[in-house]
């Protein structure tokens, strides 16, 4: 089973850049689907992104569509998630997380295995 390790948040302010990554142990990392995940507080986990094992297909929700890229390099085991143009919306804990499947999911409960975390802080 893969264990995944979240980095690269931090304080930003609104229209500002940063990007994630998730560090991935386990040598099947290139076949399975990984999503990118976020919690404010008070508030339930919620999608953000998701890529394919196979083909690197990838989705996005759309409050993040055109701002966010969700990539994958399968030499690094390693997932990343570019986000560009931050809100103060987009304030909250991001959590990268892995099923064992190659398909993509968007749903909370599709996924297995979880990160510990990293927290973006967007200021106006």
């Amino acid at each position: 089973q893969l264990q995944l390790v979240e980095s690269g948040g931090g304080l930003v302010q609104a229209g500002g850049s940063l990007r994630l990554s998730c560090a991935a142990s386990g040598r099947t990392f290139s076949s399975y689907a990984m999503g990118w995940f976020r919690q404010a507080p008070g508030k339930e986990r919620e999608f953000v992104a998701a890529i394919s094992g196979s083909y690197s297909s990838t989705y996005y929700a759309d409050s993040v569509k055109g701002r966010f890229t969700i990539s994958r390099d399968n030499a690094k085991n390693t997932v990343y998630l570019q986000m560009n143009v931050l809100k103060p919306e987009d304030t909250a804990v991001y959590y990268c997380a892995t099923r064992g499947g190659t398909n993509l999911r968007v749903g909370v409960h599709e996924y297995d295995t979880w990160g510990q975390g990293t927290q973006v802080t967007v200021s106006s």
